[in-house]
């Protein structure tokens, strides 16, 4: 099994900064993708940005130039900078590792328990 462990998530104020990290742990063999989306109340949850294991990265519109997606590869672990914030990104925040096996296998999707982003003055 594969666990997600969220951290970084909470209240800040428009224009603000968050953090948001995730750590991956388990039977692990290798991460592809590894990934944020997000969902805000009544909406579908929605791509936020992606990095594979070679560092592509992939940004929603909505993001680009806001936020930074990056990860350590040693430590299975992605991280969400994230820059002047605004109310629309008020959401839960959720983790998403694609795990490959020895031979390049999709063993499994796993998301984390998500993290709440509250963006209001």
């Amino acid at each position: 099994q594969v666990q997600l462990v969220e951290s970084g998530g909470g209240l800040v104020q428009p224009g603000g900064s968050l953090r948001l990290s995730c750590a991956a742990s388990g039977n692990i063999f290798r991460i592809a993708t590894m990934g944020w989306y997000r969902q805000a109340p009544e909406n579908k949850r929605e791509l936020v940005a992606a990095i594979t294991s070679g560092g592509r990265t992939n940004y929603a519109d909505s993001v680009k130039g806001r936020f930074t997606i990056s990860r350590d590869n040693a430590k299975n672990t992605v991280y969400l900078q994230m820059y002047s914030l605004n109310l629309e990104d008020t959401a839960v925040y959720f983790c998403n590792a694609q795990v490959q096996g020895r031979f390049y296998e999709t063993l499994g999707n796993y998301w984390g328990q998500g993290t709440q982003v509250n963006v209001s003055s």
